[in-house]
């Protein structure tokens, strides 16, 4: 009886942190895309390449919001390289996306994987916290997806197919033909839901 009372507390607790770790990565995607919009909106009305963030070399390896990145296309916040920004209207989603992928950044925001919107092979991946890619699995094709980059550049994709594939199947994931891909662990981590999008 005591073990069964250790494991629901267990239960419980665990329900809880994960629930304050997905409002705390909502919170934080809010205040990310805020910042990004007034970025791109601070380029459009200049014509400047440079704004809050700027391309070029950065002098100080440790980066503040108005350093530099030395990558083409991003801007970097608070040391980390940003692409822009994703749209999925239906499931009221509006998110940062980061220019590259660890662990640690798919605690803060969805991360591209691999890539580009130039090349039309984006992917994206992210946790499966509901205010992140945890509602991916709803979407049943058909609905809007936009990426925005980092000089406001817009592209309009619509949902294609919704499938599932095992952590292994890598090259699936990366070369579908799809322009852009859209991934999440499933809970308990054993299959990735993957949404591919067609251009619109």
């Amino acid at each position: 009886m005591a073990a069964g009372i250790v494991l629901m507390a267990a239960a419980i607790g665990l329900l809880g942190y994960n629930r304050m770790e997905d409002r705390k990565a909502g919170e934080n995607a809010a205040e990310l895309v805020t910042q990004i919009r007034q970025e791109i909106s601070y380029r459009d009305s200049t014509g400047e390449e440079d704004g809050l963030w700027t391309d070029g070399e950065a002098e100080d390896p440790i980066l503040s919001e108005t350093e530099s990145s030395s990558k083409e296309g991003v801007s970097m916040m608070d040391g980390y390289d940003y692409l822009g920004i994703l749209l999925i209207p239906a499931l009221g989603l509006e998110l940062p996306v980061m220019a590259d992928w660890d662990y640690p950044r798919l605690r803060i925001a969805p991360c591209r994987y691999a890539g580009s919107v130039q090349t039309g092979d984006l992917v994206i991946s992210a946790h499966n916290y509901s205010r992140h890619f945890g509602r991916l699995k709803n979407l049943a094709g058909g609905e809007d997806v936009i990426f925005t980059d980092m000089e406001g550049n817009t592209t309009f994709y619509a949902v294609a197919e919704v499938e599932i594939l095992e952590p292994s199947e890598v090259q699936e994931m990366t070369g579908s033909g799809y322009p852009l891909t859209l991934f999440t662990c499933t809970y308990g981590g054993q299959t990735r839901v993957t949404v591919r999008c067609d251009y619109r």
